[in-house]
């Protein structure tokens, strides 16, 4: 979720097989550079798997390039790796949130073949997906400061991942500011 010249990004903690439960504080956010994260929802060895590739793929650009990744060129890195295994894809859906040049944030997300969905308030992905758009769009309101957007998507994650069974356990969530990153832990109804 975006606001002004800052963006939010959340996931809940449970990792699971269908209706069991296996952990209760599995991440799934990660830190490409100070102003770009990943959240990968899907098969929790292919998540490992693409953000090693992910990983190795943003070292070799620094190296050569001599500075970080733009989140676009990062989200159009990821779309390529996905598309090169369409025949056998990864089993993941990633979101991408990051800030650009004038600190303008950035976010989207693809399927599991690589193809890009761009929005300019908030993208969703993974089992609870259905519930979060309406919780995201009843509680979204442009232009959000770091304070009130970590709230709103604290509130919208929570209500939604009790609305669905294969999701819980509380939440991760990071806001990112030009100036810091606060990772901050929800506890939910489970915890």
């Amino acid at each position: 979720m975006v606001g002004k010249n800052c963006f939010a990004i959340a996931s809940d903690r449970r990792l699971g097989v269908q209706l069991q439960t296996i952990a209760t504080d599995f991440k799934r956010i990660s830190k490409i550079h100070d102003h770009l994260f990943i959240g990968l929802s899907g098969l929790a060895t292919d998540v490992q798997t693409l953000y090693q590739r992910l990983v190795f793929r943003h070292k070799l650009y620094q190296l050569r390039e001599e500075r970080d990744m733009k989140p676009e060129t990062f989200a159009s890195l990821v779309s390529a790796i996905l598309y090169e295994k369409r025949f056998g894809p990864y089993l993941c859906q990633p979101v991408i949130a990051g800030l650009g040049e004038d600190d303008k944030p950035f976010i989207c997300t693809m399927d599991s073949i690589g193809a890009k969905e761009l929005a300019k308030d908030f993208v969703v992905s993974g089992t609870a997906s259905e519930s979060l758009y309406g919780a995201c769009e009843a509680m979204y309101k442009p232009d959000m400061e770091a304070e009130e957007l970590f709230e709103t998507i604290s509130q919208a994650l929570l209500s939604s991942v009790d609305r669905d069974c294969l999701s819980g356990w509380g939440g991760h969530v990071y806001v990112v500011t030009p100036n810091e990153i606060k990772e901050r832990i929800l506890k939910g109804r489970m915890d």
